[in-house]
């Protein structure tokens, strides 16, 4: 062989060995194997793959969704398992990264009676709602504010997102009066009798200046869900109703309620995937929607009500769920719309 087509072989081999030992090392810092150590030989990753596909199955919702608002109302038992946790922070970042102004309504239940067991205070509930004295109130806000928020807000600052707490009195943000509730009457002809709960509030207005500053400044909103009256006084409201008021005010795109259930169930115990607005009061009195899911699903219908596009009632337990349900097609909890 003459010598100048030895060398240009030479050459050629020395390239293919130099080429290879730098995908060997390449794979071995990223930790995978590597594809393409041969060059007869080609192995495609079936799960880039499915990653690829989830992606672009989830383009349309991308596009449709920047630059729109949605409300998450954080509760249940994603609120309590650590990995849960991370994964909602993370999700919530995300979505703002791509463009979508995510707002947050965290509630804290467990955590109060937790306190007030510590206290030796029993809780007390009249139709679903906490009894709150004064006493009871001080612990309310202590917890919410003081603790949950700001748990929530550090750990979405921890993981690299921009969030900031509030209450619902920090810039009047939240206006409430006081709810009052009815007993069932007795007697056809009797009028119901009024129930005192305490500083228990219903809310009256959102000034929605407040998180539309913040968000103009890419922060994400975490609100507790303590109201304020025009004394100043401050009120115990149920989140889903400070979510839902929230949403409505910020024509929301979408109002999502995080739970510790799958959605709603018909009678078979199979999971509805669309309620439609004219269904609701029909299934609520069949007994389809009863017991606790009552009160979120007419939170949704005021959300509707008030301009919001959807709203979503999803399972909190199941990883990413949020995720799941607004970037894929069969989403993973019950949707209802107008």
């Amino acid at each position: 062989m003459p010598e100048k087509k030895c060398k240009e072989q030479r050459t050629k081999i020395n390239a293919f060995a130099c080429r290879r030992i730098q995908l060997m090392r390449y794979s071995a810092r990223q930790q995978r194997p590597c594809f393409f150590l041969s060059p007869n030989v080609q192995t495609m990753p079936t799960e880039g793959i499915a990653k690829a596909k989830v992606l672009v199955e989830s383009l349309p919702y991308l596009r449709e969704f920047s630059g729109k608002t949605l409300v998450i109302k954080y509760g249940g038992h994603a609120m309590v398992d650590e990995e849960l946790k991370k994964n909602f922070a993370l999700d919530v970042i995300l979505m703002q990264y791509i463009g979508i102004n995510p707002v947050i309504v965290h509630g804290g239940g467990p955590q109060i009676n937790r306190f007030l067991d510590k206290m030796q205070v029993k809780p007390s509930y009249v139709q679903g709602m906490r009894v709150t004295d004064g006493e009871t109130m001080d612990v309310v806000e202590m917890v919410l504010v003081g603790k949950v928020n700001k748990e929530i807000v550090g750990l979405i600052n921890h993981f690299g997102g921009k969030a900031v707490g509030l209450s619902g009195r920090d810039g009047d943000l939240v206006q409430a009066v006081k709810m009052t509730l009815h007993a069932k009457p007795n007697a056809e002809n009797r009028p119901p009798e009024l129930i005192d709960i305490g500083r228990v509030g219903e809310v009256t207005r959102v000034n929605a200046e407040v998180l539309r500053t913040l968000q103009q400044s890419d922060f994400i909103p975490v609100i507790a869900p303590v109201g304020v009256g025009e004394d100043g006084q401050a009120f115990n409201i149920n989140a889903d109703l400070v979510a839902g008021a929230i949403a409505a005010e910020l024509r929301a795109l979408k109002l999502i309620l995080l739970t510790d259930v799958a959605g709603v169930k018909n009678s078979l115990d199979e999971l509805i995937s669309t309620i439609y607005r004219d269904q609701i009061d029909d299934l609520i009195e069949a007994g389809v929607i009863q017991g606790g899911m009552i009160p979120k699903v007419n939170c949704c219908k005021a959300a509707l009500d008030g301009g919001v596009a959807k709203a979503h009632i999803i399972d909190g337990r199941q990883e990413h769920a949020i995720l799941l349900e607004i970037f894929t097609r069969k989403g993973v909890g019950t949707e209802l719309v107008a």
